[in-house]
Formats: C-alpha cells, sequence, structure tokens
C-alpha cells in the first residue's frame, strides 16, 4: 500500500515537473526576440535589393534603346519630374492633399463599417437582406461611383468621401463578418459564464477573436478606399478640389509628360505601401504575436 502510494507521488511530482519545464521553456521561447538590426535587414533588405534590381534593369533597358523615351522615360527622367516638384514646393502639398482625404475617408468607412458588420453577423434578417449586397458592392470598381457622386454632391470633398466610403465600407464590413463567422461558439458560451454578455461580451470577447478577419477586411478597405480616392481625383477637376495624386496624374497625361504619369504612379505606390507597412504589418504581427504564433520575433 505505501509502495503505492510512493509511486502515484512520484508520477505526480513527474508530471509537475514536466509542466514546470514546459512552461519554462514556454518563457524562454517568448523572451528570444529577434535584435532590431537583425529584423530590419531580415524584413527590409530584400524588398531594397529588389527595388535596386528593378531599377537597375529598366535603366539598362532605357540605356540600350530597347523601348522608346516616348513609351518609357528613363529613372533619371523621373527623378527630373520628382526634383521641378521639390524645386516648385508643391511635391508635399499634392501628397498631403490626397493623404489626409484617405485617411479621413478611411477612418469614416472603418466606424460605419464595423457597426455594419457587427449588425451584419449578429442579426439574422439583418445578414439575409444586407450580406449579399455587401458582397456585390465589394465586387463593384469604385470608378462607377464617381459620376453619381459628382452629380449628387458636386465637385466637392463631400464627393470624394462618398467614393471611399462607398469602396472601403463593404471589404471592412465582410472582413468582420468573416472574423466573427470563424469565432468559436465556446468563446462566446465561456464569456457569459463569466458576466460578458451583450456589449462586453462583444468587446471582450467577439472582437477580439474575431482580430484576424477584421484586421484582414481593414488592409482590403484601405486599399480600396485609397484606389476609390485616385479614382475619383482622375475624373473630377475644380479649382475647389486642389490637386492631389489623382488629379497630377491626370494634369501630366494631359500635358503630355510621360516621366511625371510615372512619377505620379510611383507616389501613388509607395504611400499605399508605406501605410501597409506603418500601419497594417505591426498590428497583424502583434496579433500573431499575443496568439504565440509569432514568439520568435
Amino acid at each position: 500500500m505505501a509502495s503505492t502510494e510512493s509511486e502515484s507521488v512520484a508520477a505526480d511530482a513527474q508530471t509537475l515537473a514536466g509542466l514546470e519545464a514546459g512552461l519554462d521553456a514556454l518563457e524562454e521561447i517568448r523572451a528570444h526576440r529577434t535584435p532590431v538590426g537583425a529584423f530590419l535587414l531580415r524584413k527590409a533588405l530584400p524588398p531594397v535589393l529588389a527595388t535596386a534590381l528593378v531599377l537597375l534593369v529598366w535603366e539598362v533597358v532605357c540605356v540600350l534603346g530597347l523601348v522608346s523615351p516616348a513609351e518609357l522615360p528613363s529613372p533619371g527622367a523621373v527623378a527630373d519630374s520628382f526634383r521641378t516638384l521639390w524645386y516648385q514646393g508643391t511635391l508635399f502639398g499634392i501628397i498631403w492633399t490626397s493623404l489626409s482625404r484617405g485617411l479621413t475617408g478611411f477612418v469614416a468607412a472603418l466606424g460605419l463599417g464595423t457597426v455594419l458588420g457587427l449588425v451584419v453577423a449578429r442579426v439574422a434578417w439583418v445578414r439575409a437582406a444586407v450580406g449579399p449586397l455587401l458582397t456585390g458592392l465589394q465586387s463593384l470598381p469604385s470608378v462607377a461611383w464617381v459620376p453619381a457622386a459628382v452629380i449628387w454632391l458636386g465637385l466637392t470633398d463631400s464627393a470624394m468621401y462618398a467614393v471611399i466610403l462607398l469602396g472601403a465600407v463593404p471589404s471592412i464590413a465582410n472582413g468582420l463578418v468573416s472574423g466573427i463567422d470563424h469565432v468559436p461558439p465556446l468563446y462566446l458560451r465561456a464569456g457569459q459564464v463569466i458576466g460578458a454578455d451583450g456589449v462586453r461580451g462583444i468587446r471582450y470577447v467577439l472582437l477580439p477573436a474575431a482580430l484576424p478577419g477584421y484586421v484582414a477586411g481593414l488592409k482590403q478597405g484601405w486599399a480600396f478606399a485609397w484606389r476609390s480616392l485616385m479614382a475619383a481625383e482622375l475624373i473630377a477637376s475644380s479649382p475647389d478640389l486642389g490637386v492631389g495624386l489623382g488629379r497630377y496624374l491626370e494634369n501630366s497625361r494631359e500635358s503630355i509628360d510621360l516621366p511625371g504619369v510615372f512619377a505620379g504612379i510611383l507616389l501613388i505606390l509607395v504611400i499605399g505601401v508605406a501605410i501597409d507597412l506603418i500601419v497594417f504589418c505591426p498590428l497583424e504581427r502583434r496579433i500573431r504575436r499575443v496568439r504565440g504564433l509569432l514568439a520568435t520575433e
């Protein structure tokens, strides 16, 4: 009898020791972070090298005369367009005109899309009625809204924001709906047991659990917002609207300034990528780290 009890105690002690060792190992993994320099080298160096390679190939093609300058300007000609904007003092004004509109419209779309996504995900009859419409709006090219927005609201910033909302809200709402659909019901029942029901359940259980799908919807929503704004600026022209990136691109086309056209394209591309790297990539990395999916970074 004593022998059996001692064996049981020894087995429990061994299990406890194994559990402690596992917890220690987990703490060790979480504590190990890649140094900032190594992280930047690993993340920043590949795109820098790829960009340099593209510029090199571009320059070689232009120097060898494989493509006419009327069809493809050299990197130096595009750089001259940037220098002209810089010396004229208009570069940052053009960027800020579009960026401020894009961010303001996206923040408004974030609020509307989140509320709409919650309602669609949680109310069955709303989902049956509005769900297919959201999917259809998401697939509709945002440029199609520009003529209607101009007729409704005139050549004003309000028309720009309307196009942004119509382009971004469906993506944000659908992303949240998708995230909520993948939340295990057990999470909600566990939240109710500890008193997290109603609004508290949404805030502390449902939204955190749906974050991966929600953030994916936010990324797509930003992409649609930025594209919608560029389409609106390309089509709508008025002194009251100022000159944003889309209008600068269209002005360069009208003056047959191909280097200016490429400069505008590059600025639109760089800002879109920069917002993703500055806002969404750190957010996604934090979510993965909190969930134990990125413990070594």
